[in-house]
């Protein structure tokens, strides 16, 4: 499953939904004006071992095709020792919803519910919720169904995160699996009260989940803000040396961090200095948490996201439940 192009082909076979694309890598930037024109525009090339938002061209007409292509399918190779690009429709104003799954070795597996993660900068992850919000039932129910078929048909032992895209229409299409534990995967854990790393350690050696889907309960709303080490204006890095750091606390309020104080933050790797995960009894009061604890948090030294995620928490948009738009958030007052 991390080949995203023969991952692809496996939920079609499968059954369930894909957006429409190339069914195999593309062999040259012939071939990808070829599919490009079939499919239409905007599309978006993406490379085949990818991941972390690297390696992916958006394309609004024919004329960006070879460029774009020519420039993942480089960016690809460097990034992932494999330059195979695939290409897709790309669905604008889409909500990205992942589906968090578990399989043991005698066939038992389970989903632990939905994250919505369609707060991107850069195709990266900055904000990400558990339930997804303003999803109807349907659309839900059949998230999480067609996510248990694409890890049933991989016979897949292990926890992993099938991701799709979601309309306007309420539409789901799949994107991609994540066959590994995600950043985000506390979210889950604070509305299921399951371990996710333990349950991965007990599977890798050969226990069983133990429990099925209808004893896996869902309590309340999580709520995760990663805090990077770069200008909430720009999203530009910001290296430098963390000079002083108190995180947050209190009730249902979690924080995963490296970080200590004095700590160099080096301009090499990613930009994340630590996760701040909070649970309310309902998306209101997880956001009226997670306002508490980003104004609580003391972090000096560098310039980080916090100043964004908290204009964030008061985004009529995000308010409401729909997709907000980062760069709007990023410039308001």
């Amino acid at each position: 499953m991390g080949d995203k192009a023969q991952a692809r082909q496996i939920a079609m076979q499968a059954g369930v939904p894909v957006v429409p694309g190339s069914e195999v890598a593309l062999k040259d930037s012939a071939e990808a004006l070829e599919v490009a024109e079939r499919i239409g525009y905007p599309l978006i090339f993406k490379a085949a071992a990818g991941g972390g938002g690297r390696g992916m061209r958006i394309v609004k007409e024919r004329a960006e095709v070879v460029q774009a292509f020519d420039a993942c399918q480089s960016e690809a190779g460097a990034a992932f020792d494999s330059s195979e690009v695939y290409c897709e429709k790309f669905i604008e104003n889409a909500r990205h919803v992942e589906v968090q799954v578990l399989g043991d070795r005698n066939g038992l597996r389970v989903h632990l519910g939905e994250r919505d993660c369609s707060v991107q900068r850069r195709h990266q992850k900055l904000v990400e919720e558990s339930p997804a919000p303003l999803l109807p039932a349907e659309t839900r129910d059949g998230l999480r169904r067609a996510a248990l078929t694409v890890a049933a048909a991989v016979n897949y032992v292990n926890a992993g995160t099938v991701e799709f895209i979601v309309d306007a229409k309420g539409h789901f299409y799949f994107i991609e699996m994540n066959a590994r534990i995600q950043v985000e995967h506390p979210v889950t854990e604070m509305i299921t009260g399951i371990d996710l790393v333990r349950e991965q350690i007990r599977i890798a050696g050969g226990e069983s989940l133990g429990y099925r889907q209808n004893t896996v309960r869902f309590d309340g709303h999580a709520m995760e803000c990663r805090i990077n080490a770069e200008d909430p204006e720009t999203f530009a890095p910001s290296a430098g040396r963390v000079t002083a750091w108190v995180p947050p606390g209190g009730f249902n309020v979690r924080v995963d961090s490296h970080l200590m104080a004095p700590y160099a933050v080096p301009p090499f790797y990613d930009s994340l200095l630590a996760k701040i995960i909070v649970r309310g009894a309902d998306r209101a009061e997880a956001i009226d948490r997670m306002r508490r604890a980003l104004r609580e948090t003391v972090l000096e030294g560098v310039k980080t996201s916090i100043p964004f995620h908290l204009k964030l928490m008061d985004d009529a948009a995000f308010l409401e439940g729909r997709v907000s738009n980062v760069e709007m958030v990023r410039r308001r007052s």
